[in-house]
């Protein structure tokens, strides 16, 4: 982009995908994000949602809102600005898979 310091914000489009950053460690990421998802939002509570369009991703759609479908990242010298172990990940919430776009749109000098 010819950007060489600013912010970046990465966007998933959709109401049940989220952005979020993360130490990519398989027990973290296969096992414990996804134990602890299920005790705050677990998927066979019977949610509102289900009842308007009956599609029981009631759940999904409340992940995303609690992580977000857009997360801002600084960089400098065109590099990430991030921790030795953070990476940004994206997170699939809805309970079938979708096809989704994720957008970038990076603001800077």
């Amino acid at each position: 982009s010819g950007i060489n310091d600013g912010i970046v914000n990465v966007h998933v489009a959709g109401s049940t995908g989220a952005i979020s950053t993360v130490e990519y460690e398989p027990g973290l990421v296969k096992k414990d994000i996804l134990e602890l998802l299920e005790k705050l939002i677990p998927y066979d509570q019977n949610y509102a949602h289900h009842k308007t369009w009956h599609d029981y991703n009631g759940a999904g759609h409340l992940r995303s809102f609690l992580i977000k479908t857009s997360q801002v990242f600084p960089f400098k010298n065109q590099k990430l600005i991030l921790g030795t172990w953070q990476q940004i990940i994206f997170v699939e919430s809805d309970e079938k898979g979708r096809s989704r776009k994720i957008y970038c749109m990076i603001v800077g000098d």
